[in-house]
């Protein structure tokens, strides 16, 4: 089974559809696959969902798509970095399905587990918990929180054999395991293939079971927030 495409445009032919659900990995600008992100834009698919944990920034990752509104809908837990995003979803333009961090990395795993729902006390007695079943144990209450089925992951990692299995670099793992393994299809962007027995199996952090597709590219690596100190002061 080929997994090794030669560019973003190419790992997503036959793949996208509008109004299908994507999850995204990244966590601010930190491993956001941000050459599949680009290619969406390309494409012109329209009325997308996105399950990430933010929409990066006005020009750069999900902002992008954004800009073109070409997405419907986000299911996130920040947004406070996106201008377009705040004023989208104000004007009633954008959906917004707000959840906890810790839940909605749960809500995706328990996709790629298979599991379909789960309790937390998280969000109990907020705006979170309106509309949704509420159940008690050992006496304390506890919202049920549905598990996420994307129809697409597009995850940014660090390193990739041809089989797909993969190792993300440090704080560049984030959501990227937990959204690889709910979508139907996942498509990896990544800095270096290695040959096949190069990579540690102890140092893999997701299966190429899960990895369906595979590009390698440059990648900018944007700091979101830039903090220095003055020369005097170092």
């Amino acid at each position: 089974m080929k997994k090794i495409y030669a560019n973003a445009t190419e790992a997503l032919d036959g793949v996208l559809t509008d109004g299908m659900m994507i999850a995204a990995g990244g966590f601010g600008l930190c491993g956001i696959p941000e050459l599949l992100l680009e290619a969406i834009k390309e494409s012109g698919t329209q009325d997308l969902t996105f399950a990430s944990n933010n929409a990066g920034v006005d020009d750069f990752g999900i902002g992008i798509l954004l800009q073109t509104k070409q997405v419907k809908k986000m299911i996130s837990s920040y947004v406070g970095e996106n201008a377009e995003f705040m004023r989208q979803y104000l004007a009633g333009e954008l959906e917004l399905e707000f959840n906890p961090q810790g839940t909605l990395a749960e809500r995706m795993r328990a996709g790629g587990a298979g599991i379909p729902g789960f309790y937390t006390k998280t969000g109990v007695g907020t705006v979170i918990a309106e509309g949704k079943e509420h159940k008690d144990f050992d006496g304390e209450t506890y919202i049920m929180e549905e598990g996420i089925f994307a129809d697409l992951a597009i995850v940014k990692a660090w390193k990739a054999d041809d089989t797909g299995n993969l190792i993300f670099r440090k704080t560049a793992r984030n959501f990227n395991v937990p959204a690889a393994t709910c979508g139907k299809i996942c498509i990896a962007e990544v800095e270096e293939i290695v040959p096949r027995g190069s990579l540690d199996p102890d140092a893999i952090h997701l299966p190429g079971i899960y990895v369906h597709r595979i590009i390698q590219g440059d990648h900018e690596k944007r700091i979101e927030q830039r903090t220095t100190r003055k020369k005097e002061d170092a």
